[in-house]
């Protein structure tokens, strides 16, 4: 594929508006085609400050303009809009969760595979090189043997109204910034983890889970301690803890494009600290798509994606039906 990526964008969310679409407009081999909205003066909007078309959701599905689809929408709309995007021949870039439920992102890795299209989830913080530069310390054993791993992602109650609070779109903390620690412990440890326990803070009325903690288990026996939730400070960090030293890592998951991340190993008599490289996560995680849908196959990498998708939609599930649930009166704004 010699021409630039058409993207439509399927959502006109905050997250598009603030990282994305600006994102976008600095990779090459790309261009914005369209911009799809229910509110068509949303997209009208959208469309006059980052160009491209204002269209339906329907109109941009059957556009033979759009290669491929940036799709942020509420979670419980993902499936359906995903599905038919991958029906019409369109790669998908699927904000993450990419489901709320492993059926649902089981039958989308199906048929993108089915289909030979590219489907990725889009965590954005997978393509920060932060992440390499902790695993090659551990590969190289500075921290000794392995035996824990620790995130937590917490951040300030959202607004009265936000759809976080909606319990038909797919609310609740885990499915928004649970599945950041979950991906990261993936990360760190490999597939194969177990839910050994969990426990869900939730408000009375609504059903939804406001704050959580989950202990996970590496199949060779590293303990994963993750808390998340919304009604917290900000904190996006992560830490592994070895038989001989400790590395811990902010601002782990949102970095903005020109942080540079500090490491810090401690050992018992010892401490060292790594000032990396900015890195602008959204741009590389686009411009990494754009560059799989431009050569035109699907290599070990995008089968990779969709383990990773399929096994985070599992390890969120095993979480829901393991965790015991905390009950707490008006916790959601009103």
């Amino acid at each position: 594929m010699n021409q630039p990526v058409a993207w439509g964008v399927l959502g006109c969310s905050g997250i598009a508006e603030r990282r994305m679409l600006p994102a976008l407009h600095e990779i090459e081999g790309s261009r914005i085609a369209g911009l799809a909205s229910r509110a068509p003066a949303r997209a009208e909007r959208f469309a006059a400050e980052h160009g491209g078309t204002a269209m339906s959701y329907e109109e941009m599905i059957d556009s033979p303009a759009i290669d491929a689809v940036y799709l942020s929408l509420p979670n419980s709309l993902h499936f359906e809009w995903a599905r038919r995007a991958l029906r019409a021949g369109k790669h998908v870039l699927c904000e993450k969760p990419m489901t709320i439920s492993a059926e649902q992102t089981g039958e989308l890795v199906a048929l993108a595979a089915e289909r030979g299209l590219l489907l990725r989830e889009n965590f954005a913080f997978l393509h920060h090189p932060q992440h390499e530069v902790v695993r090659e310390l551990v590969e190289r054993g500075r921290l000794g043997r392995l035996r824990t791993f620790s995130s937590a992602f917490g951040v300030p109650s959202p607004r009265a109204g936000d759809i976080r609070y909606d319990p038909e779109l797919g609310a609740g903390c885990l499915l928004d910034v649970g599945v950041y620690p979950i991906r990261a412990a993936q990360l760190m440890l490999g597939e194969g983890l177990t839910v050994a326990g969990a426990t869900l803070r939730v408000d009375t009325d609504t059903g939804v889970d406001m704050a959580g903690h989950a202990l996970l288990v590496s199949e060779n026996g590293v303990f994963a301690d993750l808390e998340f939730g919304f009604q917290h400070a900000y904190r996006s960090r992560y830490a592994l803890w070895g038989d001989a030293a400790h590395l811990s890592l902010e601002r782990a998951f949102t970095p903005p494009a020109e942080h540079r991340p500090l490491l810090r190993l401690e050992e018992q008599d010892h401490a060292e600290e790594f000032t990396l490289d900015a890195s602008h996560q959204f741009r590389d995680s686009l411009a990494s798509f754009a560059g799989a849908v431009r050569d035109g196959r699907t290599p070990e990498i995008e089968r990779s994606w969709l383990r990773g998708a399929r096994e985070t939609a599992r390890l969120v599930e095993a979480i829901q039906e393991t965790a015991v649930r905390v009950r707490q009166r008006g916790a959601v704004p009103s």
